[in-house]
């Protein structure tokens, strides 16, 4: 807990903070990579060029902080656990956290000048260090439970198989290139893939894990991000499409994630757009596997069928179940299997004792999380996973 002076101090300054919280964090971006470029290869440069980043970074802190003051409207631990994993996910070490703070702190000084006093730096400072020592612990609770090193994280895995599965999108089965052993995960996962590019520079991606555990390998399936008014291609994603092939050989973080398939035999429904639907896939297929009676219904909504990535593999997988059902729709060229146009969310089953899944982009999510708490489904049966750095609200 914060230290009643500090208390008091960062209650009155907050909202000054909060409005000028993404301005801060950009200076700090600016101000640490012109430090420290090494770092430049544990971020995402594309969440760096369009803002993302620095909004969510904002967010975190501001967030961490009315936690601290118990005025927080969206709870913190699953803000916490989020950032946690990302970070197990890419090797973030304790010892960066001081280079962070420095940068993080010195830009508060630098965006409001002489309205930071030392009170005010102090009380800041021990804001940071609370979330600090928050995320440095559970993230060493995490190496240690996968007997990770974060200093050596970093494992080469070769491609054994490529599969074009769609429009643009396209799956990579990976085996450990030294012969060792595949990891356990839990269905809904992902792994942080690293790429040298053409730049010099390294960069990591985090892919969702698109098929279950127990088979001798891991797969991603990957779409390749096309810039639209006048934003870049995806680096890493078209990277992936247009230079790696079987038998290549990719860097890969361990699994990691925090909206994973709970344990029980109630009924489950899971819901995509576009490549959200690899967690779905993973955990369709682990699904089959273990509990093939129990009552599944798979929701996906796309541009069109030639765009739905893995949509036979899926199909198949649900004949495996005894009781799922397979529904779809398309913004064009639907078909006799699936539905035109926007995802209703009142055609959805969600039988009593359903615990739902989501993963796309946050308005999708948005509505769907909205219709089924307006049908009566409690918000904390239903999960999601975020692409990038954002959050949804859990009002």
């Amino acid at each position: 807990m914060l230290s009643p002076a500090s208390a008091a101090v960062v209650r009155a300054t907050l909202p000054v903070v909060r409005a000028h919280a993404v301005e801060i964090t950009g200076e700090f971006y600016s101000s640490m990579f012109a430090a420290h470029p090494e770092l430049l290869d544990l971020f995402n440069q594309g969440n760096q060029s369009d803002g993302r980043q620095k909004l969510a970074l904002a967010a975190a802190v501001a967030g961490f902080a009315e936690h601290l003051l118990g005025g927080d409207t969206v709870p913190f631990d699953r803000i916490a656990e989020r950032i946690v994993h990302k970070h197990v996910s890419l090797g973030i070490r304790a010892e960066q956290y001081p280079i962070v703070g420095h940068h993080l702190l010195t830009a508060v000084g630098t965006v409001l000048g002489d309205a930071v006093t030392p009170e005010i730096a102090a009380a800041w400072h021990e804001v940071y260090w609370l979330l600090a020592c928050r995320l440095i612990a559970a993230e060493a609770r995490l190496y240690q439970r996968g007997d990770l090193d974060p200093a050596d994280l970093w494992r080469r895995w070769r491609v054994a198989k490529r599969l074009d599965e769609a429009v643009d999108a396209v799956s990579f089965t990976l085996v450990p290139d030294d012969g060792g052993t595949v990891p356990d995960f839990a269905p809904g996962q992902y792994v942080s893939v690293a790429v040298d590019l053409p730049d010099g520079h390294r960069q990591p991606r985090q892919y969702s894990l698109s098929q279950g555990p127990g088979r001798g390998s891991l797969r991603i399936t990957v779409r390749r991000l096309r810039g639209r008014d006048g934003t870049p291609d995806g680096a890493v994603s078209n990277h992936l499409h247009d230079h790696v092939s079987e038998d290549d050989v990719l860097l890969l973080g361990p699994p990691a994630g925090e909206t994973t398939l709970d344990p029980g035999d109630g009924p489950v429904l899971l819901v995509s757009a576009g490549i959200g639907i690899t967690p779905m896939a993973a955990m369709l297929d682990h699904l089959a596997r273990t509990q093939p009676t129990r009552r599944v219904i798979l929701a996906h909504a796309d541009r069109s069928p030639a765009h739905h990535a893995l949509r036979r593999e899926g199909t198949q997988t649900a004949t495996g179940l005894a009781g799922a059902d397979v529904l779809s729709w398309y913004e064009t060229g639907h078909d006799d299997r699936s539905r035109p146009g926007r995802m209703d969310v009142d055609a959805l089953p969600v039988p009593p004792g359903t615990t739902a899944y989501l993963c796309g982009p946050l308005p999708f999510m948005h509505e769907i999380r909205a219709g089924l708490i307006h049908r009566g489904l409690p918000a904390e049966r239903i999960h999601y996973e975020v692409f990038g750095p954002g959050m949804l609200d859990r009002a």
